[in-house]
């Protein structure tokens, strides 16, 4: 696993994209606080940049470090969740500029899947976690499903559980400064 992560961190660096098992699905991802790598993956995935796409941290800690004010009751939701849950959060911070919506948005999950946590604790940055396939095309739910056109795009591949079946999409809540927390995705 350590040389999957320092060769997927020298891509990150570089600004390159990386195919990569997630907590969920194979991802596509690239350092969250480069706008150009962020460009590279909407053309990627023929994705207009208007639709966000979700960042993956390490931790709490580095939660704190993108999102102006956590609310108390996302630690609670990220606890006791029972799947991978991302959530939406109020005034992100330190990220590209093309990641973040039009209302001054961000979707974070934290990771729960060991590779991804070593992977962002090394590169000590948020990734880009959005799924492995060209818009409008469903979720790959294992790597064999994953479109050529996705594997030829991306500057590495991770050579980790390319036979496993990977879960499902991570559900997505909104949760607002103001206490309005609103499903977006069960």
């Amino acid at each position: 696993m350590t040389e999957e992560i320092n060769k997927s961190i020298e891509v990150l660096k570089k600004g390159g994209l990386i195919l990569y098992p997630t907590d969920t699905v194979w991802g596509i991802g690239c350092d969250a606080t480069n706008e150009e790598a962020v460009k590279k993956i909407y053309a990627l995935k023929k994705r207009v940049d208007t639709k966000t796409m979700i960042c993956l941290v390490a931790n709490d800690f580095m939660l704190e470090r993108h999102i102006k004010k956590v609310p108390d009751v996302a630690y609670d939701i990220i606890d006791l969740s029972e799947k991978p849950t991302t959530i939406v959060y109020d005034n992100p911070q330190g990220v590209a500029k093309n990641l973040i919506a039009s209302d001054n948005t961000l979707a974070i999950r934290v990771a729960t899947d060991k590779f991804c946590q070593y992977l962002i604790n090394n590169f000590k940055k948020p990734l880009v976690s959005t799924s492995a396939n060209l818009t409008g095309n469903p979720t790959p739910t294992s790597f064999k499903e994953i479109d050529q056109a996705i594997l030829k795009g991306v500057d590495y591949i991770v050579n980790l559980h390319q036979d496993k079946k990977m879960a499902n999409p991570s559900s997505i809540i909104k949760l607002s400064n103001s206490g309005i927390v609103k499903v977006i995705r069960k």
